[in-house]
Parts: C-alpha cells; structure tokens; sequence
C-alpha cells in the first residue's frame, strides 16, 4: 500500500508543488522536485524557517531565485526590465538556488569568470552584478516579511569590475564634422546635423514626432517637448530649436504625417545603420559613435562659455528642475545659448554652407 503523502504538497507538470498555509501564511511555491521524499523534506525545512522566525525571531532563508522574483513583480514600470530578466536568466544556473545571505563577490566570481570566457565586455557584467546589488539592497532595506523582518540583515558590498578599456566619448572637431556629414546619405546627415545643434539621443530623434512639436510666437521659435516614456531618464526632454535645426525640421515638413525624419516615408529605427558604419569607415572616423553627436553639442556649449545649468537643460539631463515648464525669458536664454554652436571658429563654414544649400535646393 502507496504510504500518503504530506498534506500541501501537490504536483503539477513533473514537480511537486507547495500550497498551505504555514503560521496563518498561504505559501504557494515549488519545491523545484520531482521526489517526494525530497519534497517532504522541503516542506519541513519550510516549516521549521517559519516556527524559528515567528518563536525565535530567526530570519527565514530565501534564496536568489525568490527575491528575483520579487523584484520582477515589483518593477513591472521600469523601463529597463525586460533588460534586467535577460540578465537574471544568465545569473540564475549560477546563484538561483543560493540563499540570499551567501551571496557576495566571491560567489559571483565562477560567474563573471564565465562571462568573462565567453567575451562579454566588462561594461556587459557590471550590468549584471549592478542588478545583483540592487536586488540585495532591496532585500537589506526595504523588503520586511510578515515577522517584521527584513528579506536580509544586511547587503554586501559588491565591487564593480573595473573597465580600463571603457570607450571614452569622442566629441567631433569641426573638420571631422565635414568630413564625416559628406558620406552620409540626405536623410541621415539631416538627422546627424539634427543631433550636434540639439544633443538629442538616436533615439529620440528616430522616434520625434509632429504632435511634440511646439511654436513659441513670443520668440519667433519652437521646441519639441519629448513625452517620458521616449526619454532614457524617464522625465519629459525639451529640445530646443536652434536656427540650423529648427531648418532641419522644416525641410521635413510634408514627407511623413507622423514622425519628422523618416526614409522612403517609413520610420527610422536607428541612426547606427550600416549607412553609419560605411559613412565613418569613409572618413577614417571609425572610433566615432551616434552618441559622440551628443557629447559634441555639450563641448561645443561649454566651449562657448555656456552655464552648467542651462547645459543640463539642453542636453536633457535629469537635474531637478522641471525642464519643461520654462517661462519666455528662460526659453529666450536657452534659445541664445543653443544658437552658440551655430557659428564655427573663422576657419570653416563649411558644414552650414552645405545645410544651407540643401535647404534652398529641397
């Protein structure tokens, strides 16, 4: 005769289940067994953890996998989860099972060896031990338990690799401008030229839209206002127009009803295209990024002497201040201070020239 088994134990899809209440608690998880004796044995440890917390105050043990998935739960807004589970899936065969409370940079090092064998960049495992250390403070500090206990009683201290071949930006001179915008294609120099006069990411330049575009008659000018969920930092991002660019944005008026920059009237979905990667090879720039488009507005700002503050504004940078909301005099200063980067040194206009006489011709 079959012995029976424990009560809350139950088996679905291979493996046994749990599904009881444990101290007034319903736990409902699995045991990750397909034995029963194994799962039993689960069970009672389960047990024992929830008697020794509610008698003797002793903290129960969680593991890993467990406070991963608490924090998916938790952060289904952010905007990076979908990235943070990629990493959590190559992070669980490692420290999944371990208990929270075991786990530190020593534990971590069979895992970064391995990412580290397969070639992943340094800037690629620090992503991973970044959520690590996020899950781990979360469980030290804000995640109590029914006995008025934290997940953990205290986070350790999880060193980031050090990256010293870490890619620094690449702000482009003047000359390089030239030489680069020439081997673009129409549509893509528009929006190269769109990003060094706005410090707009790739991004939120492939994604702008008519319907953000906003007229300022008091000033003779426009703006954009970037709505959060299309923003890296998660804040509205005003962009101010500056006379180059907001020519830019004219020359695109009828081509698409929707998006302003587009190609064949479809949607671009990224400026690192291999029109991009040609375009840089062609002008011996290989070492130059979309993004260096950005950190070359910001120098050619700082190197016209403008502000911190207003720098952060213009470049969208999250500061405190509500960047969106600017009365006409503090929109006039931005205006000014973007119109700095219109005018090169005296040696070359050749770039503007060149803007120029597209415009006229379209």
């Amino acid at each position: 005769m079959a012995r029976k088994k424990t009560p809350g134990l139950v088996k679905r899809s291979g493996l046994w289940h749990i599904d009881k209440r444990i101290n007034g608690q319903r736990v409902c998880q699995s045991t990750g067994t397909s034995q029963l004796e194994e799962a039993e044995l689960f069970l009672a440890r389960l047990t024992e953890q929830a008697r020794q917390a509610s008698v003797y105050g002793v903290r129960p043990k969680r593991t890993f996998e467990q406070a991963a998935a608490k924090f998916v739960l938790e952060n289904q807004h952010k905007r990076s989860l979908h990235s943070d589970i990629g990493r959590l899936k190559l992070l669980m065969p490692w420290i999944g099972t371990a208990t929270i409370d075991t786990i530190h940079t020593g534990t971590l090092q069979p895992w970064i060896d391995h990412r580290r064998k397969q070639a992943a960049a340094v800037g690629t495992i620090n992503h991973g031990l970044k959520v690590v250390r996020r899950i781990l403070n979360l469980a030290s500090s804000e995640w109590v338990d029914e006995y008025g206990m934290t997940w953990l009683a205290s986070a350790p201290r999880i060193k980031l690799l050090s990256d010293t071949n870490k890619r620094k930006p690449y702000p482009l001179s003047w000359k390089e401008q030239d030489n680069l915008f020439s081997f673009l294609p129409n549509h893509l120099s528009d929006m190269a030229l769109f990003a060094v006069n706005t410090g707009c990411r790739d991004g939120e330049i492939c994604n702008l839209q008519w319907s953000w575009h906003v007229p300022v008659p008091a000033l003779n000018a426009a703006v954009f206002i970037i709505p959060s969920e299309h923003v890296k930092n998660g804040d509205e991002r005003l962009v101010v127009l500056n006379t180059i660019a907001n020519d830019i944005v004219n020359k695109q008026r009828g081509k698409n009803t929707e998006h302003v920059f587009t190609y064949n009237n479809a949607p671009i979905t990224r400026m690192l295209n291999t029109a991009w990667i040609r375009a840089r090879k062609s002008a011996n720039l290989k070492q130059v990024r979309v993004h260096d488009l950005k950190h070359t507005f910001g120098r050619r700002l700082r190197a016209a002497g403008v502000s911190f503050e207003d720098r952060q504004d213009l470049l969208g940078h999250r500061s405190g201040r509500i960047t969106t909301h600017y009365s006409a005099a503090e929109l006039s200063r931005l205006l000014e201070a973007a119109n700095c980067v219109c005018a090169k040194d005296t040696n070359s206009h050749a770039s503007e020239i060149v803007v120029l006489r597209r415009l006229s011709a379209s």
